[in-house]
């Protein structure tokens, strides 16, 4: 049974940083590309960032050169470093898992985490 277990939301003031994860079990981990997906309460749910099985990433404009996706294999584990954050990227933060990469980043994937709440005030 494929599990994805997201933890390390939080708050904090503007500025400060968080770093979710997400644990995965019941699949082999390195086959899968992973994501960070997040919903605002009222908006729709938004890709953040993914990590392909080939170890390459993307991220959405609204993060790049402050949040960073990584995994560790050997661990199974999924993490987002998010630095400078902002009142914006307030939300829901969800980890996802699929073979392919057009369905994980087009939000559709086979699987998905519970998510981890991450609330930024100023």
């Amino acid at each position: 049974q494929v599990q994805l277990v997201e933890s390390g939301g939080g708050s904090v003031q503007s500025g400060g940083s968080l770093r979710p994860s997400c644990a995965a079990s019941g699949y082999t981990y390195s086959s899968y590309c992973m994501g960070w997906f997040r919903q605002a309460p009222g908006k729709e749910r938004e890709g953040v960032a993914a990590i392909y099985s080939d170890g390459s990433t993307t991220y959405a404009d609204s993060v790049k050169g402050r949040f960073t996706i990584s995994q560790d294999n050997a661990k199974n584990i999924l993490y987002l470093q998010m630095n400078s954050l902002k009142r914006e990227d307030t939300g829901m933060y969800y980890c996802a898992a699929d073979v392919f990469v057009g369905r994980l980043w087009g939000g559709i994937a086979n699987y998905w985490g519970q998510g981890t709440q991450v609330t930024v005030s100023s």
